[in-house]
């Protein structure tokens, strides 16, 4: 008996194609004329599809990502489907991904996809790509491994990958730990355990979340015009592990006194943030004044945490064992 996978397609480079008069690419490619490039799938499996929506990937918000959220835990649920894949444009892949993995709750296998090419470039990777997502959803091994990311032939966590190259059909990599597994062909391998998961059981989000890179020399105007303006939570990627400049930190300390949780993580691509350094603005005296530590996350998921964390709690002390609890 074949088993079922669900199709579920939001848009992205994946779904476009060359408008001769703008001479770029647009969204213009529908899911039937997508799935007819995807060869032998169909001698597994019966494919449902889904037409989420067309956003390029720039247009992706926390809103789509929660409606998207929604149709997935509703469709996951059913006892005819062993999995569900999405399609995705890649520049905002790597959040989406986390921000399912962070809502929904199942053993059965999800997958983003996206391509790095569009369907009218000579090496268009989107038919590839979803045919080795559609292999591992319906792999036994892909189970109680929460969302997972398949590009290039390759298996990534969703709470790892990160996008590192802009054009380059191998650009997402798992810097921290590596790739899970391989798609070779219709065979599925994996190569080490998923690292632990974490579920975050809320009915909304908060999306009043700023996301803010330390550099040297900033100041505190950056913090204050977030404070001035409503924001509810933010996230600041800071210097090395975890250290920002000494003219920043009234700006924090500003925030933590109107009770916004300040979260902070490394500009660095790998490595977390410590409490090494006791100077003013060093990460002991950070956390000593009251910033939240977000691990080894990169600061665009850390975003996509506290902006679904605050949906749950606004309490500082929850806040902070949702993200310090769980360093991953």
């Amino acid at each position: 008996m074949k088993k079922k996978v669900i199709m579920i397609f939001t848009g992205g480079t994946i779904a476009m194609k060359v408008d001769p008069d703008l001479d770029a690419a647009i969204p213009g490619v529908g899911s039937n004329e997508i799935m007819n490039m995807v060869k032998d799938v169909e001698r597994f499996t019966d494919i449902e599809t889904i037409d989420f929506g067309n956003f390029p990937s720039p247009h992706m918000n926390p809103n789509i990502m929660w409606d998207l959220s929604k149709v997935v835990r509703e469709n996951i649920e059913r006892e005819d489907v062993t999995g569900i894949v999405i399609t995705h444009g890649t520049d905002t892949l790597e959040e989406t991904a986390y921000f399912l993995d962070l809502t929904i709750n199942s053993e059965k296998p999800i997958i983003v996809v996206g391509s790095m090419r569009n369907n009218s470039e000579l090496g268009y990777d989107g038919a590839a790509n979803i045919s080795s997502a559609i292999y591992t959803a319906i792999c036994p091994e892909a189970k109680n491994r929460g969302v997972l990311v398949v590009m290039n032939n390759e298996i990534h966590d969703a709470r790892d990958v990160t996008k590192t190259n802009t054009s380059s059909v191998d650009t997402f990599k798992s810097l921290e730990y590596g790739p899970l597994g391989i798609v070779n062909g219709n065979r599925v391998f994996f190569h080490r355990n998923s690292i632990e998961r974490q579920f975050l059981n809320g009915d909304k989000i908060e999306n009043k979340v700023a996301l803010i890179k330390a550099a040297a020399g900033m100041e505190s105007d950056i913090i204050d015009f977030y404070i001035e303006s409503g924001y509810r939570g933010i996230v600041i990627e800071g210097l090395g592990c975890g250290n920002l400049p000494p003219a920043m930190v009234q700006g924090v300390k500003r925030a933590i006194s109107k009770g916004i949780p300040l979260v902070l993580v490394s500009r660095c691509p790998t490595g977390p943030v410590t409490a090494t350094y006791g100077y003013e603005g060093g990460g002991s005296h950070l956390r000593d004044i009251g910033v939240i530590f977000g691990g080894i996350q990169s600061g665009q998921k850390a975003r996509i945490k506290l902006l679904i964390t605050l949906g749950i709690t606004k309490d500082m002390e929850e806040v902070r064992k949702i993200f310090e609890d769980y360093l991953a």
